[in-house]
């Protein structure tokens, strides 16, 4: 399996609303690829303020590398990508990504 770790710096300016709508559209691509197992959308909840900025994360796991490599690809998911880009500090720099096998 792969757990499929995304770090978000939103803008302060994106309502939890705005959050709400682009965790509830990767969650349904659940329903367009095979092997995408599960989803976990929401803030950093750790009290140790270790999050260097990165206050809102989603973990999706998996089947393999190679249902995580489609997903990327995929254009709904390029589509959720570039409302994603668009929400964040910085661009790219306001998103962190580590993949992790299991």
């Amino acid at each position: 399996m792969i757990h499929h770790c995304v770090l978000l710096r939103f803008k302060a300016s994106v309502t939890d609303a705005e959050k709400q709508s682009i965790y509830d559209a990767i969650a349904a691509l659940k329903d367009v690829v095979p092997g995408m197992l599960d989803v976990n959308c929401g803030p950093d909840v750790s009290p140790e303020g270790l999050n260097g900025g990165f206050a809102d994360g989603i973990i999706i796991t998996f089947e393999n590398p190679q249902v995580r490599d489609y997903y990327i690809k995929h254009p709904d998911h390029v589509s959720v990508a570039d409302r994603i880009i668009a929400a964040v500090d910085g661009g790219l720099s306001g998103v962190l990504i580590f993949n992790l096998e299991s």
